[in-house]
């Protein structure tokens, strides 16, 4: 398969994102601890199948910084030119020596850490975030996209009315920061990204950002009418859209877990009805199921790549693949017609 050469506009940030983005979780040892054989292959395998600039998104959560330094040497070792490579930085966990038989944030979420994380989620903690992510990549390579990581789930974290807004001031402080770096030329885009697109909304209301990343807020399954009137709406004023956790987290494909949680068959059947009417229908017409789901995702005007994410490098080349398939119309009315879509969805 030829390499993927489509690029698309991020907002007016003057880079250019092809339509896929690799996360790297795995390269933290999410769930499980790869060989080094194995990063370096999934790394390599970017570069195999899509041309440069490749885009990775990261995160000093992903393994309290690990990910960031298997990236940094993964580059280096593979002779990847800076310019051949766009690296996104979640900001907000900052690496921390580890004290306890096993890291305190995220139980049983990462293995063999020989590192802790702690939020630091403020103006001064997310710029000593950012300068510990350059230290991390190490030399040659720098991060050009920043956000802060998941500022829905630490506005969730308030025990009061009057701690979320303090939350929230730390969260303004820490665009201010962001966008200070910018001023200074040190970065290039500015975004956020969230699982609850509310939290997304409330901080466009305050923060000229660059790029949204939706997280398990528009997929086949759930494509809300006011979620996509605030998509119109970003779109119109030149916001970059980039669309995330696509198969809610894996069940829409045929995984266990639905947006991080593991959903109760009985107390919630209805949602695995839905689900196996979909995988009927895809294999009645002959459609991969991920394929559905994330030309799904891109079909909404702005929407400008996924973010997709694997732990075996030969899965690389089937996420490409994914993001330019073709999706039969017939397909998409019979789904419609099955009630899987919503009626005020246009889009496909």
């Amino acid at each position: 398969m030829s390499p993927l050469t489509v690029k698309n506009k991020l907002g007016g940030t003057g880079l250019r994102v092809p339509p896929v983005i690799f996360g790297t979780s795995c390269l933290g040892n999410l769930y499980q601890a790869l060989p080094w054989e194995t990063k370096l292959g999934i790394m390599q395998s970017f570069f195999a199948h899509v041309e440069a600039p490749v885009v990775l998104d990261t995160a000093g959560k992903y393994g309290a910084g690990l990910a960031l330094e298997v990236i940094g040497n993964g580059l280096r070792e593979l002779g990847i030119a800076p310019e051949d490579v766009v690296i996104s930085n979640k900001l907000g966990w900052k690496r921390i020596p580890l004290t306890t038989p096993e890291p305190t944030f995220e139980p049983g979420a990462w293995a063999e850490l020989k590192n802790d994380a702690v939020q630091c989620i403020s103006y001064d903690g997310i710029l000593e975030c950012y300068e510990q992510g350059c230290e991390l990549l190490g030399e040659g390579y720098t991060t050009q996209v920043v956000s802060v990581h998941d500022p829905d789930e630490y506005l969730a974290a308030a025990d009061s009315a009057a701690d979320r807004d303090r939350r929230w001031q730390d969260i303004l402080g820490a665009y201010r920061a962001l966008f200070e770096l910018k001023a200074a030329g040190r970065v290039k885009a500015i975004g956020v990204g969230s699982k609850d697109w509310h939290v997304i909304q409330e901080l466009a209301g305050e923060v000229d950002l660059d790029w949204v990343m939706f997280a398990c807020s528009l997929t086949i399954y759930t494509h809300p009418a006011d979620l996509l009137a605030f998509m119109n709406e970003l779109n119109g004023k030149g916001v970059g859209m980039i669309n995330s956790a696509v198969f809610n987290a894996g069940f829409l494909v045929g995984g266990t877990f639905f947006d991080y949680r593991q959903p109760d068959p009985e107390k919630e059947r209805k949602l695995f009805t839905w689900r196996d009417c979909f995988l009927g229908l895809c294999a009645q017409h002959g459609v991969s199921p991920a394929e559905a789901c994330v030309r799904f995702g891109m079909s909404v005007p702005g929407v400008v790549s996924t973010a997709l994410n694997t732990s075996k490098p030969k899965r690389v080349a089937e996420n490409v693949a994914a993001v330019q398939a073709e999706v039969p119309a017939e397909f998409w009315a019979t789904v419609r017609y099955a009630g899987l879509i919503e009626p005020h969805f246009p889009f496909v």
